[in-house]
């Protein structure tokens, strides 16, 4: 795979039927586990769409805010939505609460945007600036997750290097690289 290249009308990249099976797999499962089971597979609103009976969906979502001011427990979805006040827990849960649909309903709208965009099967993918910017923020937050459960450090590219062909993580890690691969091209593009 080249990568992402800039084209005349955004960016565009090719991938295999493998290839896009992986991402499609990945990009779901982060929109699941952010959004709910299912989330991946709602219908998309745009940004600013009535919602719930004609309000906006971003005000929609500050009105209905019931999340709780904890973090989450599981170690992924922390990574996701951290703390914006790791010192202050009380304002910290303030501005999750406000802030934590919002964040969640743009990480699955912009999963939403990968699974629309890339062909199950493979082939040529084509994107306009906000759908690639879209495709940013998805592939960050698989690679995010992806990171957490593999305990990816910042000594990441060393341990790559040196992996033992007999590490089951080999396969994840080979996953991560690619994932890593796609983002850099794709902001290289963008410029």
């Amino acid at each position: 795979m080249a990568g992402f290249r800039r084209t005349p009308r955004g960016v565009s990249a090719r991938f295999t039927a493998d290839q896009a099976g992986i991402l499609r797999s990945l990009v779901a499962q982060v929109a699941d586990l952010v959004g709910g089971p299912g989330s991946a597979e709602a219908p998309v609103e745009g940004p600013g769409e009535a919602a719930n009976g004609g309000l906006p969906a971003d005000f929609a979502a500050i009105l209905g805010t019931d999340s709780p001011p904890e973090p989450p427990e599981d170690a992924v979805l922390a990574r996701l939505l951290p703390d914006a006040y790791g010192d202050d827990p009380e304002a910290a849960g303030d501005f999750r609460r406000y802030t934590e649909p919002g964040l969640r309903s743009g990480k699955v709208a912009a999963a939403r945007t990968v699974l629309a965009r890339l062909p199950a099967a493979g082939g040529r993918v084509r994107l306009s600036a906000g759908d690639a910017e879209a495709w940013l923020r998805s592939l960050n937050d698989v690679r995010l997750a992806l990171g957490v459960v593999l305990g990816i450090t910042e000594d990441y590219e060393h341990e790559f290097a040196g992996l033992d062909p007999e590490d089951p993580r080999g396969a994840y890690l080979h996953v991560y690289d690619f994932l890593t691969f796609l983002q850099e091209t794709l902001v290289r593009a963008l410029r």
